[in-house]
């Protein structure tokens, strides 16, 4: 029995924020049963304060991922778990900057992150050598992945699905590397307990997937993140398609030919596998910004769009997968622009 016959039944982490809730609504547009956990229950709302129709069929439950008592039984017969917890500053003020439109705030953060240093400030780890970047973007998907793997399977199928938003490596030196580092680090540690889970004849088989976009953008919910999606879509076509094919050096090529070890790049497969054993990212800041100058942005319901497809549709599909590789999971070949990519979405 394929899992597209089953009635899927999903668990989204932080399923009240900007991922989380694209998510949610194109779920339930699946047929698909929703319930979302988030510090604190609260169901999604836009910017204005506004609650979509879709909200009232989503179960917006109070939980957090570090206490696993307190969603341990809602993760009972789900067929799938989506990690949408995440932080790109530490802090939390460019959060509250990109709701509220306030471009001198998001400036402010980025500036304030950027000038301190490409691993961030040690300071802000605590005495055990753990900060926000550890605790949200690394500890809180371990300690869901490692609560689902005990968790009763769906009574129709033995199989589960955990599905981990990460990141491609767009954003440094704008963002503290710690960023990137702990979203690797989640990657090969859920890969490492899957590998182990899966050997083990006691327990369900589980998929693990790591969703890898650059930049997510939403001219509506986030109207500051347009004119850099923008940017970014022109970069991306320049790239891929360069004008007249003319035998010039572009800009990223540049950039990667200046750094210390320019003839590798961290691997960005279109739909692959992790091991714990994979390359660490690649220690240039050039090559970070080498790959925003080519990594295209997505439309944040795009993102949900596959996410969604890569659960009930594409059980083919495990590891790491990039922005090409989403892509080609919601069925759009080619490079094309963001008006394109809007059009596919819901």
């Amino acid at each position: 029995m394929t899992t597209n016959a089953l009635r899927q039944s999903i668990l989204v982490v932080g399923g009240n924020g900007f991922l989380g809730s694209a998510v949610c609504r194109r779920a339930l547009a699946k047929g698909m049963d929703v319930t979302s956990i988030s510090s604190s229950g609260r169901p999604f709302t836009t910017p204005k304060g506004h609650s979509p129709a879709w909200v009232d069929k989503v179960q917006w439950k109070a939980a957090s991922a570090f206490d696993p008592s307190s969603y341990a039984p809602l993760l009972e017969n789900k067929t799938a778990v989506v990690h949408t917890l995440g932080i790109l500053l530490e802090g939390g003020k460019y959060k509250s900057a990109i709701r509220n439109g306030d471009l001198i705030g998001l400036l402010s953060s980025f500036t304030g992150a950027s000038g301190l240093g490409s691993r961030g400030n040690p300071l802000d780890k605590g005495a055990n050598g753990v900060g926000e970047y550890e605790k949200m973007n690394r500890d809180s998907a371990l300690r869901v992945f490692e609560t689902y793997a005990t968790s009763t399977p769906p009574s129709t199928d033995n199989h589960k699905t955990f599905i981990y938003v990460s990141a491609e490596d767009i954003f440094r030196p704008f963002v503290p590397r710690r960023y990137i580092d702990t979203k690797r680090e989640a990657e090969r540690e859920i890969a490492r307990m899957c590998k182990e889970n899966n050997a083990s004849a006691a327990s369900s088989p589980i998929r693990d997937v790591f969703v890898r976009p650059g930049l997510m953008y939403h001219p509506h919910l986030r109207p500051l993140t347009t004119p850099m999606a923008t940017f970014l879509d022109l970069s991306s076509n320049l790239h891929h398609n360069p004008p007249f094919r003319l035998p010039i050096p572009l800009p990223s090529n540049i950039l990667r030919s200046m750094t210390a070890n320019s003839s590798k790049r961290e691997p960005s497969t279109q739909l692959g596998a992790v091991e714990a054993d994979a390359p660490a990212v690649e220690p240039s800041v050039l090559s970070s910004m080498a790959n925003a100058l080519e990594v295209p942005p997505m439309h944040v319901d795009t993102v949900a769009d596959a996410i969604v497809t890569i659960i009930q549709s594409r059980p083919d599909v495990r590891g790491p997968v990039s922005v090409g590789g989403m892509r080609e999971v919601v069925g759009w070949h080619g490079h094309g622009s963001k008006g394109q990519e809007h059009a596919t979405a819901p």
